[in-house]
Parts: structure tokens; C-alpha cells; sequence
């Protein structure tokens, strides 16, 4: 018996040792993003990522896995863009593991250089895709550190 998609709410809250104009530009710069985007053994070519960030512009980022050469793609519309502080983007998920997910990117401030990171995203999966999304965004978010260090 195959396992329905049902709504699924991922939290991840981080800190950086980084000041948030430099993480909202991790989050909003192609070649950026492209630094860190995916878990370990992917990889993101800045000519694989679109990014029109304003509300209702698109993003589109495929990544490539260096395993098997297969490609993974998120895609989808920026819903609000309030610079340098916060993201909301919608996926319709079409063609995808998922039936569709809003995420929310808050950072804030902390002082000292430091900027507190918080994702949250609304899906429509399994509990095991769930899972396996969870884990790649926690790597990501290790690769993003490595980026901002």
C-alpha cells in the first residue's frame, strides 16, 4: 500500500556567523546560492539557477548529482520579498516528489555580525519524503556556513 501525501511542516533554525545582508545574499545572488545549494554530492552551476527575486518572479534551481548525473530541480514563484529580511516562495510541485509547498525565510539580526536563520515550509508529501527533505535542507544549510565562513 502506497503512503498519500498529506500537509507536512518542516522547521530548520540556524545561526551564522554572518551578517544577514550577506545571507540574504547567499538566498537572492545565482552565483551565490550556487555555492551551497543541495546536499553533499550535488552540485549547482550558476547557469542552473533563475532567479527573478521580486513577488511574483520566478526561481528555478536545478542541481546535479555527482553520483549519477541525474538532475534535481526546484522551481517556483517568489510570493513576497522583503529585503533583506525575509522570503516566502511557493512551489506547484508538478512532476515532483511533492504536491506542492510554501517556504518562509526569516532572518534576523542577532548583532555582533551574527544573523539567525529560520525556514519553514509547508509541504504536501509522504512522511518519508518528509523526512528525506528535512535531512537534504539540514545539509544544505551545514554547506551554507561553509559558504558564509
Amino acid at each position: 500500500m502506497t503512503e498519500t501525501a498529506a500537509a507536512r511542516e518542516i522547521t530548520i533554525t540556524r545561526v551564522y556567523d554572518a551578517p544577514r545582508e550577506l545571507v540574504w545574499r547567499a538566498w537572492t545572488e545565482p552565483e551565490r546560492l550556487a555555492r551551497w545549494w543541495g546536499p553533499p554530492g550535488w552540485s549547482t552551476e550558476p547557469a542552473g539557477v533563475r532567479m527573478d527575486v521580486r513577488a511574483g518572479g520566478v526561481f528555478r534551481v536545478t542541481s546535479v548529482s555527482a553520483q549519477d548525473g541525474s538532475e534535481m530541480t526546484v522551481e517556483g514563484v517568489y510570493r513576497e520579498v522583503d529585503e533583506p529580511g525575509r522570503l516566502v516562495l511557493e512551489e506547484d510541485g508538478e512532476g515532483a516528489w511533492h504536491d506542492g509547498a510554501v517556504s518562509e525565510l526569516t532572518l534576523t539580526d542577532l548583532g555582533d555580525g551574527r544573523t539567525e536563520m529560520a525556514f519553514r515550509t509547508s509541504i504536501r508529501t509522504t512522511e518519508e519524503m518528509a523526512g528525506h527533505a528535512q535531512a537534504g535542507l539540514g545539509a544544505s544549510f551545514d554547506r551554507l556556513a561553509e559558504h558564509l565562513a
